[in-house]
């Protein structure tokens, strides 16, 4: 069994480590030379977006298709690039699966969503997830294919967590009142997304998150108190200047349900919370 990836950065080397456990073979598509080789480095098949014959052929054997690429103004690079090299080879995999975010939501002023919840994206970066979203359910709908999408929160895990934000010194503890976000561990991620190989339902759309929304003062002290650290003095939300996607970050609040991906996947977050998450990276040594 083979599993492509439009994109292989941490939510796909996540997928592909669990995959590959299992017997899985792993090809990912690459735009610049350098990421051609770093693919190969690690035993990924690597195949450039401009030869749309290795493409085709790749699409062909694949089993799985996953699509992490962020959508740009012109809409997701992903489709663009792979609904050509699907038709051309006549590719028909059995599961295809689009990483959204929770930013489709909006702001909910602290309160649950749902996928069935009316969406409200708040910037142009969740306007363009939107976007994307339809557009692969109705490519889904109109090649036969079976498309899910995935709606994720902040991920985190080894190498990309609070714990390396605390001891390079940049770690803030933000607070603003009744704010909160939810948030997952990559390899929760990457089972949730096995999960939903396993029981695969076109038009399918997913929260993947973990079971307990916190704000960020509390996860940062957590963490601090973890690596033996002075926790982080609090600091307003107004008084942090954020700018760029930080400022986008902390302009949403809402708390994000996970029950349907239970319900339908019978997927379980190994790590409920970001304490056994947080702990678990300090102990493989992250």
């Amino acid at each position: 069994m083979r599993l492509f990836t439009f994109g292989y950065g941490f939510s796909a080397a996540a997928l592909g480590t669990q995959l590959a456990r299992a017997g899985w073979s792993l090809a990912a598509s690459y735009r610049r030379e350098a990421d051609g080789e770093r693919l190969r480095a690690l035993g990924v098949e690597a195949v450039s977006v401009n030869d749309p014959e290795a493409l085709a052929t790749e699409l062909k054997i694949a089993k799985a298709v996953l699509v992490t690429a962020a959508p740009d103004a012109q809409g997701c690079p992903g489709l663009r690039t792979l609904v050509p090299a699907l038709a051309r080879g006549g590719a028909f995999p059995d599961w295809v699966g689009y990483l959204s975010t929770t930013g489709v939501y909006g702001d909910r002023q602290g309160g649950w969503v749902f996928e069935t919840s009316r969406l409200l994206a708040q910037s142009m970066e969740g306007a363009r997830r939107v976007a994307a979203e339809r557009d692969w359910l109705d490519v889904g709908k109109g090649m036969g294919l079976t498309t899910t999408i995935f709606r994720l929160p902040g991920i985190y895990g080894p190498g990309r967590s609070t714990f390396d934000r605390l001891r390079e010194g940049r770690a803030k503890r933000i607070t603003a009142p009744g704010q909160v976000f939810s948030r997952i561990h990559v390899d929760d991620l990457a089972a949730g997304l096995v999960a939903s190989m396993a029981r695969p339902r076109a038009g399918g759309i997913y929260n993947l998150c973990d079971d307990a929304p916190a704000p960020n003062s509390e996860v940062v002290a957590y963490a601090a108190g973890l690596l033996g650290l002075p926790v982080p003095p609090e600091i307003s939300l107004g008084d942090a200047q954020l700018k760029g996607p930080a400022q986008r970050f902390y302009a949403e609040t809402k708390r994000v349900s996970n029950a349907r991906a239970k319900a339908e996947l019978g997927w379980r977050p190994a790590y409920p919370t970001y304490r056994e998450g947080l702990a678990a990276i300090l102990q493989a040594g992250g």
